[in-house]
């Protein structure tokens, strides 16, 4: 067929993509994941793949008809408020990024099927060789105090990402970057950034949650000053009790009346525990919704008059982690026998009822459009207790195994406990509060840690297990594993567009994980979006996230 389909300035790449698609080689999602990271519109690459048998499952926004919408009301969410913000390039939990992100915007966005949109942005233009980067943002958006968002703001922006005192895992997550100085203003909405490697994952990296742009104004307190381009207005913030937000008037995304964005006038978020203070909240109705709805929530609300519940399949998990540069971790078959004593079925179905996906000992999900799928692996505490003894255990290994006192992980920790004993592990637990974990959890020998979702199987390799040329681990490396195959691999993942290809390179990424990796993993959480009946335009998101500037409320 000729080229009529595209527009001259596509990447050349999306012709392969295109043909790919046509023999069947890729399907449909992935031919429209991969030709909106290089550039093209997620307009243009649907009517590019008009005729292949999946059909899309696109993010296109408001469903709700003109004539039923309803603008008012306020939305009530419960979350645990006792983590704290300070600088949002530094965010590193759901809790800080869900309050962020009412009040400030990332360039792009990742819709609940892992298909990147512009939000910021109004396109990106990728070199033929994956090095060079035009981002273009949309004119005319404001702050929400009055000042036009422009390309200096996005140049602050990414110093602050990339600046090694201020702490952001942006700085791990953009390697491809030596510093400020490969990001260069065209003009006052046009930024090129010239990458020292190539990388299809520039639009994915440019979603993360700490990636939000600030005003070259701010100075690093962002309750003090919250200044953003986003829907809410933060207008009152009790540490540990309440955060309030307000509409804007003159937000920049207009909704299908043609009047601006939101249609709620206030969102409430109040201090509560997902699982006991959660119930009674949602059951008097003191909330509407909780931020991320624990297994206890869907168990009491599921069949429960007055709610609506959203399934949804993540890349989230809870990470049995070991830190891979001091003993008895550092040695590869003290960490294997510990994986080998994850009865993963066990721990999937009294720890979740089942509602997940199991998995391997490598961080890459179903979710992920390059997953590589392999064998689960058997629970064997024979094989491991031999492993401690070729490693000079013969008597077996005491350990401290520490966790955050909620949501899952005690369940998941109390079970490896009863499962590793057979197999010569004695593992003491210690259950402490999510601040103190955050606060520990790059240091702790052994752990378990909940991991949010990535969109991108790459993304979350390079903040979690890579290092640079140097072997210093990335910052959110909390494992301190550091294996030079593992790495280059990672690299030519990351410049690799054919996915065939690409998922040839992941499963070997997952063998070496799988192999001497530092991690254990029994299973992909699969989660629910619960919210009271009456609320419109609800989207469950895979990374926990309420984006709620499109709901709307009917009421009853």
């Amino acid at each position: 067929m000729g080229k009529q389909p595209f527009h001259k300035t596509v990447h050349p790449a999306i012709w392969d993509l295109h043909c790919d698609l046509k023999r069947g080689t890729i399907t449909r999602r992935e031919f429209l994941r991969y030709a909106s990271l290089l550039g093209m519109s997620l307009g243009a690459a649907t009517l590019a793949a008009c005729g292949s048998p999946e059909q899309p499952t696109i993010w296109s926004g408001s469903s709700a008809k003109t004539d039923s919408l309803k603008r008012g009301g306020t939305l009530k969410i419960a979350m645990p408020l006792e983590i704290a913000i300070d600088h949002p390039a530094r965010t590193a939990s759901v809790v800080q990024a869900n309050l962020i992100r009412q009040v400030s915007e990332t360039l792009t966005a990742i819709s609940p099927d892992n298909v990147t949109r512009p939000n910021l942005l109004e396109r990106w233009e990728p070199s033929e060789d994956l090095k060079t980067w035009t981002l273009y943002l949309r004119p005319g958006i404001k702050f929400n105090n009055g000042k036009l968002l422009t390309a200096d703001d996005l140049l602050f922006s990414i110093g602050q990402w990339l600046d090694p005192e201020i702490g952001s895992s942006m700085k791990s997550l953009l390697s491809y970057l030596n510093g400020r100085d490969d990001v260069e203003k065209i003009d006052d909405l046009t930024v090129r950034l010239h990458l020292h490697k190539p990388s299809i994952s520039v639009p994915y990296d440019l979603a993360a949650s700490p990636a939000v742009i600030l005003p070259h104004t701010f100075e690093g307190d962002f309750l003090a000053n919250p200044v953003g381009t986003g829907a809410f207005t933060l207008e009152e913030y009790n540490e540990g009790e309440t955060a309030r937000f307000r509409r804007r008037s003159d937000y920049w995304r207009l909704g299908q009346d043609s009047q601006p964005l939101p249609y709620l006038d206030e969102l409430v978020f109040l201090s509560l525990d997902r699982d006991t203070a959660a119930i009674n909240a949602m059951l008097t109705g003191e909330v509407d919704t909780v931020d991320v709805s624990s297994l206890a929530l869907w168990q009491a609300l599921k069949d429960e008059a007055g709610f609506d519940i959203y399934p949804i399949s993540t890349a989230a998990a809870f990470i049995l982690r070991m830190r891979a540069d001091v003993p008895p971790w550092d040695d590869v078959r003290v960490r294997n026998a510990l994986k080998l004593c994850q009865d993963r079925q066990k721990m999937l179905q009294m720890a979740r009822l089942g509602a997940g996906d199991l998995s391997i000992d490598a961080h890459v999900a179903p979710a992920h459009p390059a997953f590589c799928e392999k064998p689960i692996p058997e629970y064997d505490p024979e094989r491991a207790r031999r492993l401690l003894a070729e490693a000079g255990y013969p008597n077996g290994l005491q350990a401290t195994l520490t966790t955050v006192s909620g949501l899952e992980g005690p369940d998941i920790a109390q079970i490896l406990k009863e499962t590793a004993a057979p197999g010569g592990f004695d593992l003491n637990l210690e259950l402490v509060p999510a601040t103190v974990y955050l606060e520990r959890w790059t240091t702790l020998p052994l752990g378990i840690t909940s991991w949010g979702h990535r969109p991108l199987d790459t993304m979350v390799l390079r903040l979690g297990y890579s290092a640079d040329s140097a072997s210093t681990p990335a910052l959110w490396n909390e494992t301190h594993w550091v294996d030079s195959e593992f790495n280059q691999l990672l690299e030519q993942a990351e410049a690799t567009l054919d996915i065939p290809a690409r998922r040839q390179i992941m499963c070997r990424l997952e063998d070496i994980m799988q192999e001497r990796g530092s991690i254990g993993n029994s299973y992909w959480l699969r989660g629910w979006k619960i919210v009271r009946s009456g609320f419109n335009n609800i989207q469950a998101h895979p990374d926990g996230g309420d984006h709620v500037y499109e709901v709307w409320y009917q009421g009853m």
